[in-house]
């Protein structure tokens, strides 16, 4: 399983005149048609960038021009709900703020490895932002361009 970062996405939807539209657009046709894996922070975070250019109708087919176009696989937390309270605790605050002692990194990011480092099979965390990942993980983390070799 492939785990895509937001900034892959964005490029694919603004940035056009960015020097690595080539590289993350080959990069997407690649790996499609294996299926890509969204974190659901990803998603939130790429929605909200993307509100303010996209209308609210727009912004509601997110499953249509998004994921079918993309064939993603959104990875949600896993969770029973009898621990609900206890997980809410340890996702969204005791890991993170662990991983941030340990590593300085921003919010979203930690909540972004977490998560990657939880789902079976991950193959890689694909990102051009690499440096906000390497070194603070156990999964293999690459460039678009990295991946496609």
């Amino acid at each position: 399983m492939v785990i895509v970062d937001t900034d892959v996405m964005l490029l694919a939807f603004a940035f056009h005149r960015d020097p690595r539209q080539e590289a993350n657009h080959r990069f997407l046709e690649t790996v499609q048609k294996r299926g890509l894996v969204l974190p659901i922070y990803s998603l939130m975070e790429l929605l909200g960038q993307l509100s303010f250019n996209l209308s609210p109708q727009r912004l509601s087919e997110w499953p249509i021009w998004l994921q079918d176009r993309y064939s993603l696989t959104i990875l949600y937390p896993a969770t029973a709900e009898s621990q609900a309270e206890a997980f809410f605790q340890a996702e969204f605050i005791s890991r993170p703020f662990a991983r941030m002692q340990q590593y300085p990194m921003p919010y979203l990011d930690s909540l972004i490895l977490n998560l990657a480092e939880n789902a079976p099979d991950v193959e890689a965390i694909i990102t051009w932002n690499a440096r906000h990942y390497r070194n603070k993980t156990t999964v293999d983390v690459k460039t678009p361009a990295e991946y496609l070799g």
